[in-house]
């Protein structure tokens, strides 16, 4: 039976599966540390939305997750440092140095406990590079190990999770967006993206045509490129080398958390092993010598393949639809999901400012500004490179201030920074009050831009900021 599948193996592309299997492992390791670090301040029993009220009221079969037997911040915290370590095991190679079904218990593993914490994350995780990665981990699963050739049907199946990523997200943008189309977003994206990095002021004041050349540059990377991935080699391996490039180009711009980084090791499905031999030519050119599958393992990978094939229907017809949705999930599993991304440039950027006081009247009240991690605010200060780490909070903060729903919330937050909380005070930048409780708070809401050239050499500072409105007026718990 074993002969009947030795066109299944994929000789020639283990270096691409090195980099797939250990290069996802590394972005799950991110997440589970974000998980660690953030998740019981905002979602934990005494967090902002506290997962234990969710899972009473979420149905099982709609948000499958181990928490429904039971949710504690411990219990949150064993499975977060349990997937991190797992993951970090396939960083190193350890569970890809025994025989194919390793890997793939390991990384079906850490794929059930994200999602066990992507199904209670609520608002907080409701991005699109979640089921990105959910949807990496669970297809990597089935890429074997280095005893064995890559399944070609798994390569295949990255593939097409790179084209629906790519060009879902072109597709969104053209439809979306008059700035897309007539070559002028960029005129206002780097300084209305929601987490700019140290280099996005620079971007920012690049010459008009070269920014309407960088939207034409993305529009063929988006649109015409990534059918090239399904081509013979070696236009594939070049269709998969302009999507690395034009990736890290806004790795270079921006904070996207790890979506950036995520797709760059996803287009390596698409590289052979002879065209990384160009660049590093320690690399071996041909196949491993046991690429031969096991037949259990065989039929694993096509009833996989079969299951994923089956579950693309929906979002291939949603690719061409006129009503094209963006990063949505169609199964509870997360799996062969719809992307995209800024279909829609805000021309202006507005943040939340928070600020606190000791004073009793507010009205007369000094007031002090609260500083979060990753999202402008002091107007000195320089924006800070964090992806592919991901700020949940700086991200919720800037759909707040594009007018999404942020009540249910906000206004935790707003009560957590009243009594000083720990937790909360530990995802921001900056207490001003030194871990005491204000007497006071306000919000406010600023416009933003980057300072000129002019204005960045005569004052030193980044941004511009002027007063734009009173979002929340003074509150406080004390009695008067």
């Amino acid at each position: 039976m074993q002969g009947w599948f030795g066109w299944l193996g994929a000789g020639g592309y283990e270096f691409s599966r090195q980099v797939l299997q250990r290069g996802i492992a590394a972005i799950f390791v991110i997440a589970f540390l974000c998980a660690v670090a953030q998740f019981p301040a905002l979602l934990g029993e005494h967090g902002l939305l506290p997962a234990p009220k969710f899972l009473a009221r979420a149905p099982r079969r709609s948000y499958p997750s181990l928490f429904h037997w039971r949710y504690s911040d411990n219990l949150l915290l064993v499975v977060a440092w349990t997937g991190a370590v797992l993951a970090f095991a396939l960083v190193l190679g350890l569970p890809q140095a025994g025989p194919p079904w390793v890997p793939l218990v390991v990384f079906l593993f850490i794929w059930a406990m994200y999602l066990s914490i992507v199904s209670i994350g609520q608002t907080f995780y409701g991005f699109g590079w979640e089921s990105l990665l959910l949807e990496s981990g669970f297809i990597a699963a089935f890429l074997g190990s280095d005893s064995v050739a890559p399944p070609v049907t798994i390569l295949w199946l990255l593939r097409w999770l790179v084209f629906r990523l790519e060009f879902g997200a072109g597709m969104i943008k053209i439809r979306g967006d008059t700035a897309w189309r007539d070559l002028t977003a960029l005129y206002y994206h780097h300084q209305t993206q929601p987490m700019p990095n140290p280099l996005s002021r620079y971007f920012h004041h690049l010459p008009k045509p070269l920014h309407r050349f960088e939207v034409v540059g993305n529009h063929f990377a988006q649109l015409i490129v990534p059918f090239f991935l399904f081509a013979p080699q070696p236009l594939a391996n070049i269709a998969a080398a302009i999507i690395v490039l034009t990736q890290a180009w806004l790795v270079l711009s921006g904070n996207f958390a790890w979506l950036n980084v995520l797709t760059m090791l996803l287009a390596f499905s698409a590289i052979s092993n002879d065209a990384v031999r160009l660049v590093i030519p320690a690399v071996p050119a041909g196949a491993v010598e046991s690429a031969q599958l096991p037949a259990w393992f065989a039929v694993v990978v096509l009833a996989a393949t079969a299951w994923l094939i089956v579950l693309s229907y929906k979002p291939l017809r949603n690719l061409f639809s006129r009503h094209q949705l963006m990063n949505a999930s169609f199964n509870r599993w997360h799996l062969v999901n719809a992307y995209g991304a800024f279909g829609s440039i805000t021309r202006e950027r507005h943040e939340v400012v928070v600020e606190g006081t000791d004073d009793d009247d507010p009205a007369q009240a000094r007031w002090r500004e609260y500083e979060f991690r990753g999202k402008p605010g002091d107007p000195q200060r320089r924006p800070r490179q964090y992806a592919p780490y991901h700020l949940r909070l700086g991200w919720m903060l800037w759909f707040m201030a594009l007018g999404s729903p942020s009540d249910h919330w906000f206004v935790p937050l707003l009560g957590k920074l009243l009594v000083a909380d720990r937790r909360t005070l530990k995802l921001l930048r900056s207490d001003p009050f030194d871990g005491t409780a204000p007497r006071w708070i306000r919000v406010r809401l600023f416009s933003y831009r980057f300072s000129t050239r002019v204005e960045r050499k005569a004052t030193g500072l980044e941004w511009i900021r002027e007063p734009a409105a009173i979002l929340v007026a003074p509150v406080s718990l004390r009695r008067s």
